[in-house]
């Protein structure tokens, strides 16, 4: 029964990181592209209208890697003091991403673009702190 819990939290952490980074990629990268053809006014409409409709799966993801991830810092006791450092660095990291999916998903930000292009940077080094974390452990 413990291995397939296991197995679930895995999944759900990793998907939830999926949807929640993937998304602010295909974002920055597709639709303000997508967008820059448009009028000013008819852009604004469709990014705001993105926006709103990506809100419930940035919830959701974010629900589900503070779950997942409670569950893997409390299952998996005793590492060095390195990987702390690093899981520390991390978290700092998923702060910022979660404080620029909240605000992305709001409508009317002029900045919307610039601030998914971070988070995503953010979430590429988290994605690669989280693999030298799971090879030292």
């Amino acid at each position: 029964m413990a291995d397939v819990i296991y197995v679930v939290m895995r999944w759900l952490h990793i998907a939830s990181m999926a949807t929640l980074i993937g998304g602010m990629i295909f974002g920055r990268l597709v639709m303000t592209q997508a967008a820059d053809g448009l009028s000013p006014e008819s852009r604004e409409s469709f990014l705001d209208r993105a926006a709103l409709l990506h809100r419930p799966l940035v919830f959701a993801a974010m629900a589900g890697l503070v779950i997942s991830g409670c569950y893997n810092i409390f299952t998996n006791l005793g590492h060095t003091p390195l990987y702390h450092m690093l899981l520390g660095i991390k978290l700092l990291f998923v702060m910022h991403v979660f404080a620029v999916a909240i605000l992305i998903a709001r409508p009317h930000n002029p900045r919307r673009a610039r601030m998914m292009a971070g988070a995503a940077f953010s979430g590429l080094a988290i994605i690669a702190i989280s693999a030298y974390l799971r090879h030292i452990f």
